[in-house]
């Protein structure tokens, strides 16, 4: 067990980072910037963008760029119920599987190397879908050989060669008020009018493709003997490929009013580009072999519906590995955790991932 690592990962743990307070957030980078520090040898470049603040070291000519991110989904008063703490070689506390363990892999991994030309990046707003880190990742793997993508694994150490693309959309919906009572016919109502647009983005979905177009929460109409004047609802899409999600997006945009007088306005679009299996295959293939030479089991693939900045590099034609983080479970969850004893090894592999692509022309 390397007692270094879990200090390291003590320290940040019991740093709490929301995402969505960009004070804590800005604690967070300056706790990880000492450590950072610490372990590469130098300090890293603040990055600044509409208050959120991400960190940079680039080592040499950052020829491959490891992601990751030091924000959680955990608010503050988080360590009160879910105290960082390591039992029977399982260790807990909020962020700790993600991706904060990732964080501290990355760290110890490029500091074991006698020469490193990598940047590492991290981020401190992807839990809420990067909205201030996106460019700042794209631009960072336009210049790169690979991106490494420290997320947690999925079950079992599996490395993530897919992930779905995003879309986020709201449906906004203007009708017309009257009283429930007195002249409901003088009404436009748009609560009716929500339920047929639910009922026709539900349909969008492709199951034998895996695309999932899911209405979300939905408010409509201020009193009970109103007919509602306005109402809105969220939409989730996810597609495995580029082309599913531009045929969703479409569809998506070409809703129309079923109810005369009604009118709709469709906000959004594509969030994140799907992580397509022929921008990980050839690094797979490679970290495959490198576990075997370590004479760790063999490596294993999963493919996910859940997004990472993983899909940004990719989506910008960076070959991209993810999922090279802690081996554990529970991310977002009360049983959030890391299994200790994978620590040292998943860290190897990244060790000797990175070294073998610097050695590569």
């Amino acid at each position: 067990m390397n007692e270094l690592m879990l200090t390291d990962l003590e320290t940040l743990v019991t740093c709490e980072s929301p995402s969505g307070d960009p004070a804590a957030v800005a604690r967070s980078a300056d706790v990880v910037a000492r450590l950072g520090a610490e372990r590469l040898g130098c300090e890293p470049e603040y990055i600044v963008v509409d208050g959120c603040t991400h960190l940079r070291w680039v080592l040499g000519a950052g020829q491959v760029l490891v992601l990751a991110h030091h924000d959680t989904v955990w608010p503050i008063g988080s360590l009160a119920t879910h105290p960082f703490r390591v039992e029977d070689g399982v260790l807990r506390g909020p962020g700790c599987f993600d991706m904060k363990a990732g964080l501290v892999m990355a760290m110890h991994a490029i500091s074991a190397l006698p020469s490193a030309n990598v940047t590492l990046l991290v981020t401190g707003d992807e839990e809420l879908g990067s909205p201030s880190s996106r460019e700042l990742i794209e631009t960072e793997a336009a210049g790169c050989s690979a991106a490494l993508v420290l997320e947690a694994s999925a079950d079992g150490g599996a490395l993530k060669l897919e992930r779905k693309g995003v879309s986020v959309y709201e449906v906004r919906i203007t009708g017309r008020a009257a009283h429930a009572g007195l002249e409901p016919e003088l009404g436009v109502n748009a609560s009716i009018e929500a339920a047929h647009q639910v009922l026709a983005v539900s349909n969008l979905g492709d199951p034998v493709l895996g695309t999932t177009v899911t209405p979300s929460v939905l408010t409509s109409g201020t009193t009970r003997n109103t007919v509602p004047a306005a109402g809105s609802f969220f939409v989730d899409a996810r597609a495995w490929t580029v082309e599913e999600q531009l045929r969703v997006d479409k569809a998506m945009h070409a809703l129309r009013p079923v109810l005369p007088g009604s009118s709709l306005e469709v906000i959004g679009g594509p969030n994140r580009p799907p992580l397509e299996r022929k921008m990980s295959e050839e690094l797979y293939a490679r970290a495959s072999r490198i576990a075997a030479d370590l004479g760790q089991p063999p490596l294993r693939s999963v493919a996910v519906g859940g997004g990472s900045d993983g899909n940004f590099t990719a989506g910008i034609g960076t070959p991209t590995l993810d999922g090279l983080g802690a081996v554990g479970g529970g991310a977002h969850a009360d049983d959030e955790h890391v299994l200790v004893a994978e620590l040292e090894p998943r860290t190897a592999l990244l060790t000797a991932l990175i070294a073998d692509l610097l050695d590569t022309p």
